[in-house]
């Protein structure tokens, strides 16, 4: 696996730091960090694509905590954001907002000065609407802004119906049928220099088909937009980029690049990367407790004190996490995650949650060492939309966040109390 997760006398360790150790230290359920898995990540990207010069801005959405975004700003990072939320984050954690693209289909007025006061560097354009309210804006505030417009190549990517955006009828960007119009009607603003193509055709992708495809499309549309006069700078190609949820399961940054990287030689174009979830999937594991062992029906239930509402993942897009003690009995230390993992001795359970939702289930029939009340449980590729997605739900408090270096770990956001849940109900 492409992380820094690894077993060592049959303890599971992040870096060089024990996970038994941290866990002793913050409690659970808690999200782990590794800052070399991020920064090795980020690295690859970088080093696939060196060949174009691309600007990467690590999508935000992903994993959004300041300490990690300013690890990322000292690699050189861009960042992709989607609110003004993020935008704010990126600035707190040092990031630079000329490397800065803003996509979402919802963008408000305040948040739309406040990314032209920033001085961001691209906004992504949704809808014909957007980009008028944003020429009027920009006008207002006596300023021109640099703009791409999103477009929808109709490329089916595979993935999950709540995260394929890249089809005709989603809610994001503009089908190519009406994208031309829309140059013709707003390529020559006063305002808003729209001088990029993006796109972003889903999450996760797991194969380089659909990027060429969706690439083969674009760079036939900017041709006709080059023909007819339209100064075509910059292709954002977006994310979506895969991980490895379980081993070997997505292709290496490398790969996208071997088959990418040649059509756009030579075309005179500045690349832009969103990669989120390829950074940052791996470079997390949520580390949770066994409360209790049950039987029900042919059922044998491991409840645990990590729940939906720290990780939502499996009940709202049926996803994969592989699932593994953090201290494991001689033969169990394995390395390679792969489902089903039927070693002797392994016994089936419903990993589930405290939650009071029958979907509060984080795996099913998932064959594991035999449990114990007070077992820690590792949920590994939890680092992609893990606590950013986590709520309140039950009235639970939040998990905490720790990022390790090597064989040193600090607390990068404090696990929530009680008083948390109503300070701002007061």
């Amino acid at each position: 696996m492409a992380d820094h997760f690894h077993y060592r006398d049959n303890q599971l360790y992040c870096e060089q730091a024990a996970v038994a150790r941290i866990v002793e230290a913050v409690g659970t359920p808690a999200y782990i960090y590794s800052a070399a898995t991020f920064r090795e990540h980020y690295q690859k990207f970088e080093q696939a694509f060196a060949e174009l010069d691309p600007l990467i801005c690590y999508s935000v959405k992903s994993c959004g905590n300041v300490h990690i975004l300013r690890m990322l700003a000292g690699e050189g990072s861009g960042f992709d954001v989607v609110s003004g939320g993020e935008l704010y984050r990126v600035l707190q954690a040092g990031g630079e907002a000329q490397k800065v693209v803003y996509a979402g289909v919802g963008k408000t007025d305040a948040e739309i000065r406040q990314a032209i006061e920033a001085g961001i560097g691209y906004f992504n354009i949704e809808s014909e609407a957007e980009l008028a309210n944003i020429s009027v804006i920009a006008g207002e505030m006596n300023t021109v802004v640099q703009a791409a417009l999103r477009i929808n190549p109709d490329v089916n990517p595979k993935t999950h119906r709540h995260t394929t955006t890249g089809k005709r009828q989603t809610k994001f960007g503009v089908d190519l049928d009406r994208a031309l119009h829309v140059f013709e009607q707003f390529g020559r603003d006063a305002h808003v220099k729209l001088t990029g193509i993006h796109l972003h055709i889903g999450s996760p992708i797991n194969s380089v088909k659909p990027y060429v495809q969706a690439l083969e499309k674009t760079l036939l549309f900017i041709e006709d937009l080059l023909a007819k006069g339209f100064a075509i700078e910059t292709l954002d190609l977006g994310g979506g980029f895969g991980a490895d949820y379980t081993s070997g399961q997505a292709p290496a940054a490398a790969e996208y690049a071997e088959a990418i990287v040649p059509l756009l030689l030579g075309k005179n174009l500045r690349l832009i990367l969103e990669p989120g979830r390829a950074i940052s999937a791996n470079a997390g594991i949520l580390t949770t407790k066994v409360l209790y062992l049950k039987r029900g029906g042919d059922k044998t239930f491991a409840i645990i004190d990590g729940a939906m509402n720290d990780l939502i993942r499996p009940v709202l897009y049926e996803a994969f996490h592989f699932i593994w003690p953090v201290a494991v009995a001689n033969g169990y230390a394995i390395q390679d995650r792969q489902e089903p993992m039927e070693l002797p001795g392994t016994t089936k359970y419903d990993v589930v949650g405290p939650i009071c939702e029958t979907g509060d289930c984080l795996a099913k029939d998932r064959f594991l060492p035999p449990l114990q009340r007070g077992d820690t449980l590792t949920v590994f590729t939890a680092g992609a939309y893990g606590f950013v997605m986590s709520s309140q739900y039950n009235a639970r408090p939040r998990a905490v966040e720790v990022l390790v270096d090597s064989d040193q770990f600090e607390v990068i956001r404090k696990r929530e109390t009680y008083e948390d849940l109503v300070a701002h109900e007061k």
